[in-house]
């Protein structure tokens, strides 16, 4: 039996014009805005990762302490709310219509990504993904003040290996099946994952990443954004973090 062809997308800033935890904490500080004091604990861990003095995965639990104390329930109906609301919103129309392009030419669809698997599985879901791939954090029955990440970050060569472990049939490609599969992404840390695949595509490729691929040849799409520099990001993202965006 033939094996079979695979396409994989990154998430923030490649399906999404943005980063999806900034979204979806504008989401959630819009409907409970007195969570927004409960960034008070992440602030000194913002402060230590932009010194590097910790490492990214404990900046991204205590990110997250702004959703301490809510039942499991609780965040699993947030999450899906805010994967069928703000995916239909926000994801590009043009990265909708190359996903539609993989399933009609039976490729297995991925979304690979190192958002929080609480709402990462729901837009997977939401957009058909017949797989995700995501940073496992540990709430239980409810989420605790800094959840634990058991297998780290999903970011860099963390993806391949989370593939080729969870997702039946990733393992056992051949070079000759790679060169069949597509990959999508925006950021140099994905390199890998653009490189498992003959045929990778940036999205709005960061700095670092750009002169890569215009020296490899690899396709680049521009959707258009709802931003124009990458200041207007991060105003937009700030907007988000402290739940003034409009949805």
């Amino acid at each position: 039996m033939a094996a079979r062809s695979f396409a994989f997308f990154d998430l923030d800033h490649t399906l999404l014009p943005f980063d999806t935890q900034a979204l979806f904490c504008n989401f959630v500080l819009r409907r409970k805005p007195w969570r927004v004091f409960l960034h008070a604990v992440f602030l000194p861990f913002a402060l230590a990762r932009a010194c590097k003095m910790i490492r990214t995965d404990t900046a991204k639990r205590a990110f997250n302490a702004y959703l301490w104390g809510l039942s499991a329930e609780e965040l699993q109906k947030l999450a899906r709310e805010f994967a069928a609301t703000s995916v239909e919103r926000w994801c590009y129309p043009e990265l909708r219509a190359e996903m539609l392009r993989h399933r009609h030419q039976g490729r297995v669809l991925v979304l690979n990504t190192a958002s929080p698997d609480f709402y990462a599985h729901e837009i997977a879901r939401e957009l058909e993904f017949d797989h995700c791939i995501a940073t496992e954090m540990i709430v239980g029955s409810s989420v605790p003040l800094l959840p634990t990440l058991p297998r780290g970050n999903n970011k860099r060569d963390a993806k391949i290996t989370a593939m080729c472990a969870h997702i039946p049939g990733v393992l056992e490609l051949t070079d000759a099946d790679r060169a069949t599969c597509w990959s999508y992404s925006d950021s140099h840390a994905d390199l890998p994952l653009l490189e498992f695949t003959g045929h990778p595509v940036c999205v709005h490729p960061t700095m670092k990443l750009e002169p890569l691929a215009k020296v490899r040849g690899w396709p680049i799409l521009r959707p258009t954004r709802p931003y124009r520099t990458r200041l207007g990001n991060l105003l937009q993202m700030m907007l988000q973090v402290f739940g003034m965006h409009a949805e």
